[in-house]
């Protein structure tokens, strides 16, 4: 059926094909349980670490909530290691590795008994010992230099045999911030980062999250931080704007309008805000960019001879080229970070919309999902070894929901159910977790979660807000 229609306020990041019917039974493939296979520690694998609160002297006393809640979300959230509760600290907390006193060892008065062991203050084994039962501690204060928060931090391992405090020193640094709670949680996060990068993961601090939203009565391009703050309006065409993409370099967003009439690709600068030459096919549909890891080339769908297909161009719009070519509807190019060919699309070819894998000049061709169900919104994982997507299949048949797969095995988990529609799945930068989209009443927002589905957060709360891309600081 030779027929296109683009739906201006369907919630998705690009279209999906109308015209098919859900049916058949459950795919063996899917999983009943979350079971990642990337970049995520399993949970038995995780490092336990203690977080006591840190005390501030003078005025940063005032800003030590902030940084306490920060550092403990920070490291809770990466998802890479186990939180000990706080529940179970002793009650002599150390600030700084002076306050450490080695167990004190007299021979015991009583002849034949054992010699006696007395504490005169915290030592690495109240930490490791049971109840606490942690392999690292994190501790330290704050205080006050030239105007600033000064935070002194430590990352001891007080797990290791035999430790003493000079061995058991894995981080002694001073972290400065400005004298209020933007500084206090600056440097929680600081902190955080180095922690986490003592256990090879990665800190979200700094990265960020485009996405669509209609909070102001247009469909307009946002950005926000990674745990939804600062969230700030990129585009103001008082039109209907959506599907942005990053470029890799960060200087540049692209995104679809409707703002000059007809659709059109339209790339701004991230740091200026100029709207960027970009030359577009005259067309009904132009839509679902998408960059080259190189930032020099855009992968998008257009309707070409009644049919849209994928295409490719420089990013100004030059050198233009179709990579399918075929009687049928394909949208979504997502190419492989990692090998720079690999590209993923959605295409009705089969009858269905399905997820399809081939190179960059369109040729090795092979359908990733088994042709049940609709399939949308396919996107790589930053090392290239997993794919999350939407599908209609699974634990709700006809619903909507985020799955995975490993491309090499064809292997399926499926990480949402019984709550909402799920959509527009996106993983972050540290490969450990995921952005997506989900309509839980009468409004779609914008969710993150752990790559295996847990620790799920909700970002945005206004208007319907869709469509989003996660991705390293901008330049």
């Amino acid at each position: 059926m030779k027929i296109y229609s683009f739906i201006r306020n369907m919630p998705r990041a690009g279209f999906v094909i109308t015209l098919l019917v859900v049916s058949g039974l459950l795919g063996s493939a899917v999983l009943s349980t979350a079971q990642f296979k990337g970049d995520i520690v399993k949970g038995g694998e995780r490092q336990s670490i203690a977080v006591p609160d840190f005390r501030g002297s003078g005025d940063a006393q005032r800003y030590m909530d902030v940084f306490n809640s920060t550092l403990w979300d920070e490291l809770a959230g990466s998802g890479q290691l186990k939180m000990i509760a706080k529940t179970s600290y002793p009650l002599n907390v150390p600030q700084q590795p002076q306050d450490f006193r080695p167990p004190v060892t007299t021979p015991n008065p009583r002849r034949g008994q054992p010699p006696v062991v007395s504490n005169s203050g915290p030592w690495l084994t109240d930490w490791s010992g049971s109840p606490v039962s942690a392999n690292y501690l994190a501790f330290g204060y704050a205080g006050v230099q030239d105007n600033r928060l000064a935070l002194f931090g430590w990352l001891y391992n007080v797990g290791l045999e035999n430790a003493d405090v000079n061995g058991a020193k894995m981080i002694n640094k001073v972290y400065f911030g400005t004298l209020d709670a933007a500084g206090a949680k600056k440097v929680a996060r600081d902190f955080a980062a180095d922690i986490l990068q003592q256990f090879g993961a990665k800190s979200l601090a700094g990265t960020k999250i485009f996405f669509a939203s209609d909070r102001t009565g247009n469909r307009e391009i946002w950005s926000m931080d990674y745990d939804g703050s600062n969230q700030t309006r990129i585009t103001q065409y008082n039109s209907v704007s959506g599907m942005p993409a990053v470029s890799p370099d960060g200087r540049m967003v692209a995104f679809t309008t409707y703002a000059g009439g007809n659709p059109q690709i339209r790339i701004h600068s991230t740091t200026s805000g100029r709207r960027l030459p970009f030359y577009n096919p005259i067309s009904s549909v132009v839509e679902t960019p998408e960059f080259t890891p190189d930032s020099k080339q855009l992968l998008f769908a257009t309707a070409l001879n009644g049919w849209v297909q994928l295409c490719v161009s420089n990013v100004d719009g030059g050198g233009f080229r179709r990579i399918s070519n075929i009687r049928a509807i394909e949208v979504s190019p997502r190419v492989n970070p990692k090998t720079g060919n690999d590209v993923l699309f959605i295409s009705g070819r089969g009858g269905r919309q399905q997820m399809w894998r081939m190179s960059l000049e369109g040729t090795d061709l092979e359908q990733l999902t088994n042709g049940q169900g609709d399939v949308a919104n396919p996107a790589w994982s930053p090392n290239g070894q997993q794919i999350a997507f939407a599908w209609t299949r699974g634990f709700e048949p006809g619903n909507f929901n985020i799955f995975l797969m490993d491309p090499a095995t064809h292997q399926v988990t499926q990480l949402t159910q019984n709550s909402g529609r799920n959509e527009n799945p996106w993983f972050a930068p540290d490969g450990v977790h995921i952005v997506f989209t989900s309509k839980r009443g009468s409004s779609t927002q914008v969710y993150s979660m752990l790559a295996d589905g847990t620790n799920v957060k909700q970002l945005t709360t206004q208007g319907n807000n869709l469509q989003p891309v996660w991705v390293n600081g901008v330049n």
